[in-house]
């Protein structure tokens, strides 16, 4: 779920976005329909960001009782510190990982790598695959493979891997790291999540708007992916 203001929104990069619900009833809905677990972005930009997310979490943590993830604006072991006192299980990092990858280890160290998970954008320029931030709109010098070998290294427990353009670049990516990978991106269909676990070997996968918009039903996507011999817990 991205979360601006308060409010859960949709939109393709942070672009053109519209209203979604509130996300503690979303997130009440979601885990009572069976997912497995929610990941929550805040994507505002206000000084009040900190405490609307603190106050967030506070309210999911009460509401539901599968395992949730916090990010947008980490940069620092206090700010984890805070959201995981107030309930979050994890937290997801971006930008702040690629400008300092020593956040990585530290946040390892102080809070284990089970709650630490990294984001990783991804876009083919010129054949070669390239970390992108600010939701795919900035090419960074990181190679994407090199990349998520150092997240290991220094620590990371997950990886979100969001890639629009993928031609087994999440197989190799799986097979490459021994960490699970989540794959995220484009999934407008239950065939697309198959081919994620299928193909792909991707550990989870994550998806927004065809569950906020009820395109997608969770209890039929799983299953689905049973019937297609993805292990799934219904």
């Amino acid at each position: 779920m991205d979360i601006k203001n308060g409010r859960t929104v949709k939109g393709v990069n942070f672009v053109d976005l519209r209203d979604a619900g509130d996300p503690v009833e979303l997130a009440k809905i979601y885990s009572d329909e069976g997912a497995d677990e929610l990941v929550f972005l805040d994507i505002s930009a206000t000084e009040e960001r900190r405490k609307t997310l603190v106050d967030l979490v506070r309210k999911v943590a009460s509401t539901i009782n599968i395992p949730f993830t916090v990010g947008g604006g980490i940069s620092s072991v206090s700010d984890v510190e805070v959201l995981l006192q107030n309930g979050a299980d994890k937290v997801s990092i971006n930008s702040s990982a690629v400008k300092n990858p020593q956040l990585i280890n530290d946040l390892a160290q102080k809070f284990g790598s089970q709650c630490v998970v990294v984001a990783i954008d991804a876009k083919q320029i010129d054949g070669q695959w390239v970390v992108h931030l600010v939701g795919g709109k900035v090419p960074t010098e990181l190679n994407l493979f090199d990349w998520a070998k150092e997240v290991e290294e220094r620590g990371a427990g997950e990886i979100l891997f969001t890639s629009m353009d993928n031609d087994g670049t999440l197989a190799r990516l799986s097979e490459l790291v021994n960490i699970p990978i989540i794959a995220s991106g484009g999934a407008g269909t239950i065939q697309h999540f198959i081919d994620a676990f299928k193909d792909g070997k991707a550990d989870a996968a994550l998806a927004a708007s065809v569950f906020h918009f009820k395109e997608i039903e969770i209890k039929t996507l799983k299953q689905e992916l049973k019937n297609n011999n993805i292990e799934v817990r219904l």
